[in-house]
């Protein structure tokens, strides 16, 4: 009898201990959970299997707690620890937030503000850069390649082009002294002088632009270079494209649509994306965008429907780039969302940490709605007037291994 005494007591020190390192979150429950505790505790006073089997009863009930949805304890996090990160607490309120539709995307350059390049003569092309690649900047006039023909069996094939120069103008300038007195028709004429203009006009191409290094290549409008064609190396003949130059001025956005949302197309008016490259959101609102199509059916080959935006390239964004797209479609009064920074995933499962107190905070398993990258609606789980953390919550999460007021105890 002495020992059980002694135990109970031993129990009761502990938890009072454990109380009193978390005063302040749940203050008065868990001096309600010690007295309660005690009282138990007396009561089952030399019943050494009835204590066993009530401690079995609050296991129970933990568990049931946990199965039922509510949160198994409350977490401590201090202001202190919250001035040490990125931290922020957002105010779950109704608003107006529209029906988002999920789908993929391609940034694509509008039409008239592309420039292919092409090779002017025939040879081994070189890069004038090792950084020439999709997306790099390019300036009017810049050299962006080197051809040279030196090394193949056909030999120079500048040295040629100047050489078929001067022999056509050579032969034109003679033609327009025997057209006059008569010597050559005047359909011979014409003729000279046409292989004297398309002389000119392949001399003029790589006119001042051979070097050591083969004849150069520029490109003929500013803007990003969104493919290159070749590879360093190759063999090119004379007109094969070797980049597509894209001024970016004006770029649309293709969404491939499920077939399944084709009853809200006709709801939907705008858009948002995420670039795989900077994984930043982008709204067509704030880049003047438009929507330009929507298909009536898919192309025979998908099972998606065609959307097509054209918007102002304000933020630098590169054409080609494939995007995550969030359509906007009906607007939906009395909405609660969060931001998506707020939600821990696990399992499949998510949840947020509402803030009880000052440093007081619970896990709360939520359902999700739809989401426009940046908010998602909460079906359930949170109520008008919570607040929930929106950054900081895997700081919280690792604070709730190690600071759990556990509520199973309760009664």
């Amino acid at each position: 009898m002495y020992l059980h005494k002694a135990m109970i007591m031993y129990k009761i020190t502990v938890t009072l201990l454990t109380a009193a390192m978390f005063i302040g979150c749940g203050e008065h429950q868990h001096h309600t959970h010690d007295h309660s505790s005690h009282e138990s505790e007396m009561a089952h006073e030399g019943h050494d299997h009835e204590l066993d089997e009530h401690e079995g009863e609050h296991d129970h009930e933990g568990e049931h707690a946990a199965e039922s949805g509510h949160p198994a304890g409350e977490i401590v996090f201090t202001k202190e620890q919250a001035a040490e990160t990125d931290f922020a607490v957002y105010d779950v309120k109704p608003v107006t937030f529209n029906e988002i539709i999920p789908a993929s995307g391609q940034i694509l350059s509008a039409q008239g503000d592309e420039a292919t390049v092409v090779a002017p003569v025939s040879g081994i092309v070189s890069f004038s850069s090792k950084k020439l690649s999709e997306g790099t900047a390019v300036n009017r006039g810049e050299t962006l390649f080197y051809i040279s023909s030196k090394e193949i069996a056909e030999g120079d094939y500048a040295a040629k082009i100047q050489a078929t120069y001067i022999q056509a103008k050579a032969a034109f300038e003679r033609a327009e002294s025997l057209v006059k007195e008569k010597i050559i028709s005047q359909a011979e004429y014409e003729q000279t002088r046409l292989a004297y203009e398309n002389a000119k006009a392949a001399q003029e191409a790589v006119a001042g632009k051979t070097t050591n290094q083969g004849t150069g290549v520029s490109a003929t409008i500013g803007g990003y270079v969104t493919s290159v064609a070749i590879s360093e190396g190759a063999y090119v003949a004379v007109g094969q494209p070797l980049a597509t130059i894209s001024q970016n001025r004006r770029l649309k956005l293709r969404a491939e649509v499920s077939q399944r949302y084709h009853s809200l197309l006709s709801t939907i008016t705008s858009a948002k994306f995420k670039t795989s490259y900077d994984n930043k959101i982008y709204s067509l609102k704030d880049l003047g965008g438009r929507l330009i199509s929507i298909g009536k059916a898919s192309d025979g080959t998908s099972a998606y429907i065609p959307i097509t935006f054209e918007f102002d390239n304000r933020a630098g964004i590169v054409s080609g780039a494939f995007v995550e797209v969030f359509l906007i479609a009906s607007p939906q009064a009395n909405s609660l969302i969060v931001p998506i920074s707020s939600l821990i995933e696990e399992q499949g499962l998510y949840s947020v940490f509402v803030q009880i107190d000052g440093d007081c905070y619970r896990k709360q398993e939520v359902k999700l709605g739809g989401n426009d990258g940046e908010y998602v609606e909460i079906i359930s789980g949170l109520t008008p007037g919570d607040k929930v953390v929106s950054r900081g919550a895997y700081r919280v999460k690792m604070a709730s291994f190690s600071g759990a007021i556990p509520h199973g105890h309760q009664h």
